[in-house]
């Protein structure tokens, strides 16, 4: 769970009010202004902080150290926030309305002035009533996207930015604008004025774009970490200072894959965090320049920049969950296979799981018909198992405890086999989310197989994509060469439709 009093602005807060927050940023090119959402009546909007440029939006130029409410943002669900340097600050709600306010010398807001904006104002020209789901600012330019996947840019243009980066559905990665540093990944440090493809990265599918000062970094779906641009802080993790024109593979030597990467451009700082929950950080650390990969105590990439970046500002918009007392949920997930409370057990490969015969009846249609039509109170209160593997049936009870999954992609698979026997589809949907967070070249023919006999839709569209993205890899693969022959054809079909096979 991530702490925002680690941040030194929230120092500046009580505990009451610390306890109140669900979202937050900290930003400023000294990390002195704070925006926070609280959990408290539907949302309401606080800022504080130095307010440079106008920045916390409180309709005056005034800064202050006690937090003052934005009534306009109050109520609304906010799903994107950024900043730039000036610092102005974009923000998108649930409704898809995009709000702006702060520095806009170089209108970067958006709203067809170059005046500073003093409080939240919603930007609509030329949008044309879209839905905006995302936002994104450089440092006197400003990026919107659609729900249809369509991106608006504004702002400061004298390099064709500003040094910007996207990411297409298909994996592919584009960027334009200053590459004085190479952080555009294109082999040179030319200017680019419009998008242009980073071949360096063909035959890679990338999930995520991170974006420092003057460098970047990329996560495959393959959970591989690839750095480029400016190193003067050791911010590429390559082991030395020098500059990389073009996409460097890092971090290739650790046993577990990359899930999630982070960086900001009002700091040198890069992190970076596994499968396994280690979080790793390089580049300006507290003055010093860190040249390789480093392994933390942290247990989230948030914490690296309130900990060890310069500013600390926040790399994202935060969330938080609280847990001040122990909830019904809390207490079910501490009692699952508990001896001393359960009235039930199960034997599946010769181990024991407690459980309680109320929470099943409850939380599961499968067990609430047994007990009710064929369960002898007086029978011995063991059932035994066979048709699933212990770690698969453990999971599938403690998810009916906690509503969550903890299983490596090959358990997941026997997981989306018992709940599509038990018709447990939340419980399907969470089994597909964990096999496409672990899919790789050798097991992704085995997923998608397994996608099609268990009738999961969207697994099997998102197997079938990384399939044709690596099909070279994957058709070199034992899973390829196991598969029937109508799943063959169906598949070669498909990805022929697809243009898989186009010269």
């Amino acid at each position: 769970m991530v702490d925002v009093s680690k941040w030194p602005l929230f120092t500046l807060l009580g505990p009451q009010d610390i306890a109140s927050i669900r979202q937050a940023c900290i930003f400023g090119t000294s990390a002195n202004e704070a925006i926070y959402i609280t959990h408290l009546r539907r949302g309401e909007v606080f800022v504080f902080g130095l307010n440079c440029s106008n920045c916390l939006g409180t309709g005056d130029n005034q800064s202050t150290i006690a937090p003052k409410k934005l009534d306009v943002l109050s109520g609304r669900k906010v799903v994107s926030l950024s900043y730039g340097s000036g610092p102005h600050v974009l923000l998108a709600t649930e409704e898809g309305e995009l709000y702006a306010w702060g520095h806009n010398g170089y209108s970067q807001l958006g709203n067809g002035t170059t005046n500073q904006g003093v409080s939240p104002v919603v930007i609509s020209a030329n949008l044309m009533n879209k839905k905006v789901v995302g936002v994104a600012c450089g440092s006197h330019h400003s990026m919107a996207m659609t729900h249809e996947g369509e991106v608006f840019a504004w702002g400061y243009n004298n390099c064709g930015q500003t040094s910007s980066m996207a990411v297409v559905d298909n994996g592919e990665v584009y960027g334009w604008g200053y590459n004085g540093n190479g952080q555009l990944g294109l082999g040179n440090n030319g200017n680019q004025l419009i998008p242009c493809r980073l071949t360096a990265l063909q035959g890679l599918c990338v999930l995520q774009i991170a974006s420092g000062y003057a460098h970047s970094l990329a996560l495959t779906d393959e959970g591989l970490l690839y750095a480029w641009g400016a190193n003067t802080y050791g911010q590429l993790g390559t082991g030395n200072k020098s500059n990389q024109l073009s996409p460097i593979q890092i971090m290739a030597e650790k046993e577990s894959r990359i899930v999630e990467i982070a960086a900001c451009h009002s700091t040198h700082t890069s992190a970076a965090r596994t499968q396994s929950g280690q979080v790793y950080m390089w580049g300006q650390c507290r003055g010093q320049a860190i040249v390789l990969p480093h392994l933390t105590h942290l247990t989230c990439t948030d914490d690296v920049f309130a900990c060890f970046a310069t500013p600390s500002v926040m790399w994202r918009l935060l969330s938080m969950e609280h847990d001040d007392f122990l909830t019904v949920a809390q207490s079910l997930k501490k009692e699952f296979d508990s001896p001393e409370t359960s009235d039930l057990k199960f034997c599946v490969d010769g181990k024991y799981i407690h459980v309680h015969k109320a929470i099943l009846k409850i939380r599961c249609e499968h067990f609430r018909s047994m007990f009710q039509s064929h369960w002898n109170e007086d029978m011995k209160e063991v059932i035994e198992i066979d048709q699933f593997s212990y770690p698969v049936y453990r999971s599938f009870l403690e998810f009916l405890y906690t509503d969550s999954v903890d299983l490596p992609p090959e358990d997941a698979i026997g997981l989306l086999d018992l709940a599509t026997s038990y018709c447990e589809n939340r419980l399907k949907r969470l089994c597909q989310h964990i096999i496409k967070r672990g899919i790789t070249v050798e097991n992704a023919f085995a997923l998608l197989s397994a996608a099609v006999r268990y009738d999961a839709e969207d697994l099997e569209e998102f197997c079938f994509k990384f399939c044709v993205n690596h099909l070279t890899e994957v058709t070199q693969t034992a899973a390829f060469w196991q598969i029937d022959g109508n799943m063959l054809k169906e598949f070669i079909c498909r990805a022929s439709r697809c243009g898989a096979f186009k010269n």
